[in-house]
């Protein structure tokens, strides 16, 4: 399947939540439920107005966005982050459909009806395909794993800590009690 043609079978089916792996399989993700909905709803606004305070820096995207990545997987993460130069640099036409970039930072959060290693497998191929941060939250353990290039992945315990957007995100910190 073609690009274009994923983009159009998606158009076609906006109740679908679809991704492609980078062996060209349609993943079909099933709806998260409310607490899940809850818990991405308020990471999104977090980061939302982080990223209106810092408009100068890039751009926000939410979870209905796909982006084609250069090992030709289309991936959507919930929360996601593409430095201005690198969005800028693209064509209309590119940012219009599923944009060829690698988002700088990620989020994905765990819900109920994820497989924990599906996640964890996600994550990699996001820091593969170029993610400088990425943030995998896991409220049913209560653990968050950190993703960074050429690095080990930190495991974080508990919900009692800030995370830190470092360099990538100056100032800002996302406060895990906030998930509850």
């Amino acid at each position: 399947m073609t690009d274009d043609e994923l983009f159009e079978l998606c158009v076609a089916n906006k109740e679908l939540r679809i991704e492609r792996d980078e062996e060209g399989q349609l993943i079909i993700m099933s709806p998260v439920g409310g607490i899940s909905g809850n818990l991405n709803f308020r990471l999104t606004v977090i980061f939302g107005e982080w990223v209106e305070k810092n408009s100068d820096l890039g751009y926000g995207f939410d979870s209905a966005t796909g982006f084609r990545l250069r090992d030709k997987s289309m991936r959507s993460p919930d929360v996601s982050f593409v430095r201005k130069e690198k969005w800028e640099a693209l064509r209309l036409e590119e940012q219009k459909k599923f944009a060829p970039v690698c988002p700088d930072f990620v989020i994905e959060l765990r819900s109920e009806s994820d497989s924990l290693n599906q996640l964890k497998n996600k994550m990699t191929k996001w820091i593969e395909n170029g993610c400088q941060l990425g943030w995998l939250i896991d409220p049913i353990e209560k653990k968050v794993y950190i993703y960074r290039p050429n690095l080990n992945v930190d495991e974080i315990i508990g919900f009692d800590k800030k995370l830190s957007g470092g360099d990538l995100l100056p100032r800002f910190e996302f406060d895990l009690k906030r998930l509850g």
